[in-house]
């Protein structure tokens, strides 16, 4: 068992040291869930074979103690010491391939049922979500509210609520799904959604956009129009960039005969079971104009609350 256990683990930081140096491309719920089973597996037996084994030593141990004492008395001699509590402690502890699989059961069943059901620490990559989200933002996703899914599989296993215009949500990437991303609900199914000369239209009715005071955006050092918008009821903030042209140049992707593209932008009907995505930098966001909508299988969860950022600790809290 200490080499098949040496070989899994090896397997495990191979697996890592692959990912990390990019020579494959890994799939972090696919790990977790791995080490969730194979630990599992080594702590069901530890706890009903190797810890009994080990317990069934110590109690021999004790018992033939206990005789060699009594036959010693019998004979008039002075008995032997014995450390009988260290002894059966060093005999019933955890050789280092259990404590390093079954022992580390407990905290990967707690952190798979966490990650997988409840709630999802990411960490925002680009400035698509300025002014709402900024680079390095470590934000938790609520990954029931939409409905609870299977890990690895995605299979939705409760209705949860629809997710609605304005909602933050992560989604898996539609050209790449292993590669997660973060973007605005405008658009939801059957809806026509229109960006045209920067001006957001939904069915037909312009979408509220309040100019604000401008915001200094840090990596450029350059000051943007600040706006706050509408959306669903939920108020919040938005960059458009005077320099930017309304023209949109893209590929083809699926369902792309659902949109039409002109100098001015671009109008969308939303297909039936999927949703429009636009980031609050608006002209500074891959979003749903280019790479087209996001089904609802590829879900992940609503993005709610910002726990840290270690480059402005005073980021902390939740987020329209």
């Amino acid at each position: 068992m200490q080499f098949l256990t040496a070989i899994v683990l090896a397997g495990f930081v191979g697996y890592a040291g692959s990912w990390y140096f990019g020579v494959i491309e890994g799939n972090f719920a696919l790990l977790l869930f791995m080490a969730t089973v194979i630990t599992g597996l080594y702590w069901l037996a530890e706890r009903y074979y190797f810890l009994p084994q080990r317990l069934a030593v110590a109690d021999k141990l004790e018992q033939e103690a206990a005789a060699r004492r009594a036959e010693h008395e019998r004979m008039g001699l002075k008995p032997e010491h014995v450390d009988l509590a260290q002894a059966r402690e060093r005999l019933i502890m955890q050789p280092w391939w259990l404590d390093w699989t079954a022992g580390m059961f407990p905290v990967i069943i707690a952190v798979f049922v966490l990650r997988s059901f409840l709630f999802e620490p990411f960490k925002i990559p680009s400035g698509s979500m300025i002014p709402t989200l900024l680079v390095g933002d470590l934000i938790l996703v609520n990954k029931f509210e939409y409905g609870l899914r299977l890990p690895v599989l995605h299979t939705k296993i409760t209705q949860g609520h629809a997710p609605q215009r304005g909602d933050v949500m992560v989604f898996r990437y539609p050209p790449k799904p292993s590669q997660d991303y973060i973007k605005r609900v405008v658009g939801l199914p059957g809806d026509e959604v229109a960006y045209l000369n920067k001006t957001l239209t939904i069915n037909g009715q312009p979408v509220s956009k309040q100019p604000l005071a401008t915001f200094l955006e840090e990596d450029s050092m350059q000051y943007r129009p600040q706006f706050e918008e509408e959306l669903g009821g939920k108020k919040h903030l938005l960059l458009n960039y005077e320099d930017r042209p309304a023209y949109i140049q893209t590929g083809a992707f699926p369902q792309s005969d659902n949109c039409r593209y002109s100098i001015e932008g671009v109008v969308c009907k939303v297909p039936a079971g999927h949703y429009f995505m636009m980031g609050d930098n608006r002209d500074n966001s891959l979003d749903s104009r280019y790479w087209g909508f996001v089904p609802e299988e590829n879900i992940v969860g609503r993005a709610f609350f910002i726990w840290m950022n270690f480059g402005d600790i005073k980021r902390f809290g939740s987020f329209k």
